[in-house]
């Protein structure tokens, strides 16, 4: 069983500025993992990319990317869709040079309402993202659809288990995120059903974010807005979940305003229930 633990982007709290500067103040405070933000651009060149690579790899720390948030693989412009792939392949690219694991995908938004629609533009465009990365040489990193909080957008963990089933590559997988699923079954989540899901994909490893979210008053309803980790969702049963069945995950606190603080509660939570059991 191993367990990584990091922020999303760097850390605030570094003395030195930049990736490079976080992923040492991560390995400082007895983290091991952090995830490269491309949500608003690939900031990374494919030299630096390789650089940040080899210092985490010095360092001992396990890397993630996020791609961009502008993808859109069901949209109705054609044009849309191939910006999308083009970010996507990008991400993997730079992520394939750092050496990282993994990225997360906000896949689409629902075609038309039509789900079914949805799920085989998706698919579609996926199968020929993996042969574009064949055809690269990008044979490490592995793409993660990641489950959304809003029902607007694709990417329930059961449209996403049945994608990863359908596609049937090593380099396609689901990217956890348990606020969003909280989000999207109405403010609740019950963890060993979702681990219990996942099983059948038969995964070495289980990528995913953690982070608080707001609830709306008027709407009475959580929503995607991220705030520091709290009770909504819960952290401690999910820690107790994944020590139970010694699962090998990496969580990446992607709460605001300060993913590494709340890193560092991630990693002191488990920690104090390791004790305690």
């Amino acid at each position: 069983m191993t367990v990584f633990i990091g922020p999303a982007g760097n850390a605030s709290s570094a003395k030195d500025p930049g990736t490079e500067g976080s992923l040492k103040w991560v390995k400082e405070v007895g983290l091991n993992a952090q995830e490269i933000e491309f949500v608003r651009n690939i900031y990374l060149t494919p030299q630096r990319a390789e650089s940040v690579g080899k210092l985490a790899k010095e360092l001992g720390i396990r890397l993630s990317v996020h791609a961009p948030y502008f993808i859109n693989l069901a949209s109705e412009s054609k044009n849309i869709i191939q910006v999308s792939k083009k970010m996507i392949l990008d991400s993997a690219d730079r992520g394939e040079r750092a050496g990282t694991d993994a990225v997360a995908i906000h896949s689409a938004y629902y075609y038309r309402k039509d789900k079914e629609k949805t799920f085989e533009m998706v698919k579609e465009a996926y199968l020929d993202i993996l042969d574009q990365m064949k055809s690269n040489g990008i044979k490490h990193i592995k793409i993660g659809s990641e489950t959304m909080a809003k029902e607007s957008q694709f990417g329930d963990l059961d449209e996403i288990i049945r994608l990863c089933e359908e596609i049937k590559n090593k380099q396609f997988i689901p990217y956890l995120d348990w606020a969003h699923m909280f989000c999207r079954n109405n403010g609740t989540i019950d963890y060993a059903e979702i681990l219990d899901k996942l099983e059948v994909l038969k995964l070495e490893h289980i990528n995913s974010h953690f982070e608080g979210v707001k609830y709306n008053v008027d709407s009475k309803k959580f929503v995607d807005i991220h705030t520091p980790i709290n009770s909504h969702p819960p952290l401690e049963p999910l820690i107790k979940e994944i020590l139970k069945r010694k699962i090998d995950i990496t969580l990446i606190a992607e709460s605001k305003p300060s993913p590494d603080k709340d890193a560092l509660k991630i990693k002191k939570v488990f920690e104090n229930i390791k004790k305690s059991s």
